[in-house]
């Protein structure tokens, strides 16, 4: 019942220990290598793969959902930037597309489900086919969800695309080829937007007492209270920042996997 977090930021990397010695999260190790440097045979043994973990959202999030911590299963959102507006747009060619080689472990080591999030641009949807592809052609099904963070009690937008493949429920397929389990329609996008720049509303939950900065494109992001200011030289702070907006939405995560488990119960 041991989980297998793999990191290569050596802030984030040590955030986890802390997590896993705190019992936040599911116990297990924490690899500081490069995803291209592990083998198949680096993981046996392990219930539970993260690969790019980050601060772990998505083992909090299982527990959250009630995925029990003995129940297998892999979860990987591959960086985003190359296939972010914010990014170089450089796309399959940027050395960051690191997902040939998580479909290499997948292949070899045939997890029974594994989650998974990719930002929601064009570039962000011909990667998401990329992965249906490659999956479908490994034997597995796969379903996903265009899904926006104010929809789960966040005061901002943070459009990701939530994937999943699951392997257990090819036994339920129809003769036409669709899954009973899992809806093999195309994505559903669920995009929210707004123009107003005014100072928004509260909100209930986690982001009640955030704190609101203007940013230099002219909107405004919450921030956890104490996070600001920034002061120079100060690595502590700046690595916890960077590893916030390199997490995931826990609520859409949460909802995402209780969906998956709704519909495959």
């Amino acid at each position: 019942m041991t989980a297998y977090y793999n990191e290569i930021d050596p802030y984030a990397a040590q955030w986890l220990r802390n997590l896993i010695a705190g019992g936040h999260i599911a116990p297990g190790i924490v690899d500081e290598r490069s995803i291209e440097d592990v083998t198949p045979n680096d993981l046996r043994g392990f219930t539970q793969c993260h690969w790019f973990a980050g601060i772990a959202v998505w083992s909090y999030a299982l527990r959250r959902a009630g995925w029990s911590d003995d129940k297998p299963v892999w979860t990987g959102s591959c960086p985003c930037q190359p296939f972010s507006a914010a990014g170089k747009g450089d796309g399959f060619a940027d050395e960051r597309h690191l997902w040939p080689h998580l479909h290499y472990l997948i292949e070899q080591c045939n997890p029974s489900v594994v989650f998974g999030e990719q930002v929601a641009s064009k570039d962000g949807l011909s990667w998401l086919d990329l992965v249906q592809t490659d999956l479908e052609a490994s034997r597995y099904a796969v379903g996903a969800v265009d899904s926006c963070a104010a929809g789960f009690g966040s005061p901002h937008i943070r459009q990701r695309l939530y994937w999943v493949a699951d392997r257990t429920h090819l036994q339920d397929r129809t003769h036409e080829g669709k899954s009973k389990a899992i809806d093999a329609s195309p994505v559903t996008t669920g995009r929210c937007d707004f123009s107003s720049t005014s100072l928004p509303g509260k909100t209930n939950g986690f982001w009640s007492d955030c704190e609101w900065l203007r940013g230099v494109d002219g909107r405004l992001y919450p921030v956890e209270s104490g996070s600001l200011p920034l002061v120079d030289g100060s690595t502590r702070r700046v690595g916890r920042i960077s590893a916030y907006g390199n997490g995931l939405v826990t609520g859409n995560a949460i909802a995402f996997i209780e969906s998956f488990m709704e519909v495959t119960a």
